[in-house]
């Protein structure tokens, strides 16, 4: 269970893995908060079927040259370097990724390192679109990162002094088409304004992205077959 000063109303939501989480406005009681699921048990065993029914069978990767990875919708082939890399970190040049044969050799240094480099990747190429949806929507631009948020794509938390609330990203969400990634930007600032996915929300979201209910079933269908970090 979460809970929010923020928020005003219970809500429920089915995360990628199938789990309910029961979002709370602060200072309601424990038995408010059993009242409300039992009231909404069909809707959360029917949205978990869905749920469970779609579940991801995600690809697993080897590090290995002209593996593939995928950046905004694009392919690009890993290339393996002979010698110490002069630098830890992976980087993309003339449509190549760059990992060392060290790297490589390491699944887990290589792994975060592809991971580092998409988070990195990643920031960059959201930060220059951020204000401009921000604006698009008349809500201030959150501060933003990106990092590994298991198999979730985006998070708001509004936790900020500044009021502007910060932005969570999952990096594998770079894998993804360029306007799914907006989708997902839009999404979230959508709770800038609105705690929740109340009637509100969608019609905010709506407002700055007519087509997202079809952005929406994309993300849910190419989602299922990008790469969550497994190395085989």
């Amino acid at each position: 269970m979460r809970v929010s000063a923020r928020r005003r109303r219970f809500a429920l939501t089915v995360e990628a893995d199938a789990g309910l989480t029961l979002h709370a406005p602060a200072g309601r009681s424990a038995l408010e908060a059993e009242d409300f699921v039992r009231k909404h048990r069909d809707w959360a065993v029917s949205k978990v079927a869905v749920r469970e029914a779609n579940l991801a069978v995600h690809p697993s990767k080897r590090l290995r040259e002209g593996e593939v990875f995928r950046y905004l919708g694009r392919t690009y082939r890993l290339a393996i370097t002979d010698g110490p890399p002069a630098t830890d970190k992976i980087r993309l040049v003339a449509g190549r990724l760059l990992m060392s044969r060290e790297q490589a050799s390491h699944p887990n240094s290589g792994r975060g390192a592809v991971i580092d480099w998409y988070c990195r990747a990643g920031y960059s190429w959201v930060l220059e679109r951020l204000q401009p949806w921000a604006a698009r929507m008349s809500v201030p631009a959150p501060r933003l990162e990106v990092c590994s948020l298991d198999r979730r794509w985006g998070r708001y938390s509004p936790e900020e002094d500044d009021g502007r609330g910060r932005m969570s990203l999952g990096w594998q969400l770079f894998q993804l088409p360029m306007h799914l990634v907006d989708y997902v930007v839009a999404h979230e600032l959508a709770h800038v304004r609105v705690a929740g996915h109340r009637a509100e929300f969608w019609r905010l979201l709506k407002s700055a992205l007519p087509e997202f209910e079809e952005r929406r079933s994309e993300l849910d269908e190419l989602g299922r077959r990008i790469w969550m970090g497994d190395i085989a």
